[in-house]
């Protein structure tokens, strides 16, 4: 495992999305929210060294990136966007990690190879479209999809705005959400129909505890 800023460092060495396509909301997640996500993950709550870890909508591997420098055993990394993926590769080639990814090209709500038989999956990590623009929805598609999957926990960003909807939807699914920190996420100047060069949007960084939807 590495410390904090030794984390940080390497991710800055992630390459981002080449050409991001609006209506996946493909932005980059920041080497710095990313490190200090991953870094929590393990040493507040124990959820990487050693665990499998699925990321879901990976983009170019920030968070599987992460993940696997802070200790994971394996990491399967999931993307719709074959290109996004092949970037993904190179960045993971570049650490030293491929040996530690599998990066599978599928599309929601990801029909994996996640079912009997499977290796278990310890925790889930992801950080998801805001739902917004064309893909009305898609974030909680993504979290229903998340804790079914995660026998342990699901880390994930969203708009603070959708906090308490969240938490009702994670009580339906099961599992229980819990307020890691309060984030600004820097959107920055990404597509034309922006007219800032960035926007801070107020994010949550959430833990969805799943392991008691699994003791029936």
């Amino acid at each position: 495992m590495l410390k904090l800023r030794e984390l940080e460092a390497a991710l800055q060495e992630v390459e981002p999305f080449a050409e991001p396509r609006i209506e996946l909301e493909q932005y980059p997640t920041s080497a710095h929210i990313a490190a200090h996500m991953a870094f929590t993950m393990e040493n507040a709550f124990g959820d990487l060294l050693g665990k499998t870890v699925v990321d879901l909508g990976c983009g170019c591997g920030m968070l599987s990136i992460a993940c696997a420098l802070q200790g994971a055993d394996h990491v399967l990394a999931v993307d719709i966007d074959s290109a996004a993926l092949d970037i993904a590769l190179d960045n993971a080639a570049r650490l030293e990690l491929e040996d530690d990814i599998d990066f599978v090209l599928a599309d929601a709500p990801w029909p994996l190879a996640l079912g009997p038989g499977a290796r278990q999956v310890d925790t889930v990590v992801m950080n998801p479209p805001f739902g917004t623009k064309h893909n009305a929805g898609l974030d909680v598609l993504f979290l229903r999809r998340a804790i079914e999957i995660a026998d342990g926990a699901v880390y994930s960003l969203h708009k603070t705005s959708t906090r308490a909807f969240l938490q009702r939807k994670a009580k339906e699914l099961g599992a229980e959400m819990e307020v890691v920190a309060e984030l600004r996420y820097e959107l920055p100047k990404t597509y034309k129909f922006h007219n800032k060069q960035s926007v801070d949007i107020e994010v949550d960084f959430l833990r969805f505890d799943c392991s008691q939807r699994h003791c029936t």
